[in-house]
């Protein structure tokens, strides 16, 4: 197993089916009625989120709480951070209190790589900028497996603000990876199309949605990250759910096994709407659960001994 989990690229086949298969056992403790196993008693996981975050990180301290694991919830607002401490510093502060793993999130790309440099303990990227999220991807194809059966030979359609999405830059790498085949979708100015080949060379491009849909197996749409924006990308919003936006006629156009997925937190009603994201065919709210089980797998393997 990996030292540090930082990108979608240092997962190769084998060790991605390894952190799928031990999620999969890892989402039996679920149904217990004592959610907990003692793997990692005595490790302690500090959560170092200088970006608001709601789902990934209480996921990453469920996750880390059901191994049993000490967890300490580092927010940059409210911290040193404000009075300008570096994240060099904070990083040796926190390897002086003894982590055994720090998970981070943070607005900067690459920011988790310079940690990993720094700490003695393991690193997992829980987001940077807009660059990666690697265990989003891990959810991601553990819920398409769950629901499908497999991942080698399904088509993805990812759709949306690619620019922006660290979501979309690691589900292209480990699906690729898994054996699907992929292809973003959206507005040109949103889809740098050099980077989506850079990433794996199989990757397809398309600006047409209704064009796909019919050959898709699962549809990823991304959340239109207004807030990352500093340009006008698209002429309106209302222009920009007419076109990339998936509604109920748009969802009847998919096969009848096809799923529909959403990383969080969507725009009801530009890129999916209310009737899409309540259906039997969304996977919205199992993505949720499936995080914990995924991440309680990726810090059990880290810290379980295997690298030890």
């Amino acid at each position: 197993m990996i030292r540090h989990l930082l990108s979608g690229a240092d997962l190769d086949a084998a060790t991605a089916t390894e952190i799928l298969d031990t999620a999969a056992e890892m989402a039996t403790v679920a149904g217990r009625e004592v959610k907990k196993l003692p793997a990692l008693r005595g490790r302690t996981v500090v959560n170092l989120f200088y970006e608001d975050s709601t789902r990934t990180r209480i996921s990453f301290e469920a996750a880390a709480k059901r191994l049993s694991a000490d967890v300490i919830n580092f927010s940059a607002k409210g911290s040193s951070v404000t009075k300008g401490e570096s994240l060099k510093d904070t990083a040796l502060t926190l390897q002086a209190m003894g982590a055994d793993a720090v998970v981070v999130r943070h607005p900067a790309s690459g920011a988790p790589h310079r940690l990993a440099d720094w700490v003695d303990g393991s690193v997992v990227n829980a987001g940077d900028g807009t660059h990666e999220h690697p265990t989003q991807a891990l959810l991601d194809a553990y819920t398409m497996r769950s629901r499908l059966g497999r991942l080698a030979g399904l088509s993805v359609a990812v759709v949306g603000d690619v620019l922006h999405s660290r979501v979309a830059r690691s589900n292209v790498l480990l699906l690729s990876t898994l054996g699907a085949k992929v292809t973003l979708v959206g507005p040109p100015t949103l889809i740098p199309v050099h980077i989506a080949h850079a990433l794996a060379p199989g990757t397809d491009v398309s600006y047409d949605l209704d064009a796909v849909l019919p050959q898709s197996d699962v549809v990823m749409m991304l959340r239109v990250q207004r807030e990352r924006m500093n340009a006008s990308y698209f002429p309106s919003a209302r222009e920009y759910a007419r076109r990339y936006g998936l509604d109920g006629p748009r969802m009847r156009r998919l096969p009848e096994h096809a799923i529909v997925m959403h990383p969080g937190p969507m725009n009801r009603g530009m890129e999916i709407t209310p009737e899409v994201a309540d259906s039997p065919r969304s996977t919205i709210v199992e993505q949720v659960a499936n995080g914990v089980s995924v991440r309680m797998a990726v810090l059990y393997l880290l810290l379980g001994g295997n690298n030890r």
